[in-house]
């Protein structure tokens, strides 16, 4: 269950992040994915996902709280206010400024 990444930032605090991928607007989180971002919902644990529908379609990202793992799951996309999201190209300077504010 631990999360895809494990980001260092320059104050040398730590920011786990689960990656995902999806064309609907399910997250397929498996249960020790959500126990574990659950378990540590006050840590910087964040969900980004990545949707795209089409090989044609512009992609677009969320990101997510890691609290919000359960509604996240239970609930899809379309349910679940994230952080923040784009569509490509993906403003990934905003994304990491939301998971390290420094």
């Amino acid at each position: 269950g631990i999360p895809d990444l494990l980001l260092c930032d320059q104050l040398g605090f730590f920011h786990f992040i689960e990656l995902k991928f999806t064309t609907t607007n399910k997250v397929d989180l498996r249960p020790s994915q959500v126990a574990w971002l659950t378990r540590h919902r006050h840590s910087s644990s964040w969900v980004l996902v990545k949707k795209q529908t089409k090989p044609t379609e512009t992609a677009e990202v969320f990101l997510f709280k890691g609290a919000d793992a359960v509604d996240l799951k239970m609930e899809g996309l379309d349910k679940v206010e994230p952080e923040f999201r784009c569509k490509q190209p993906f403003k990934w300077e905003t994304i990491f400024h939301l998971i390290s504010p420094i």
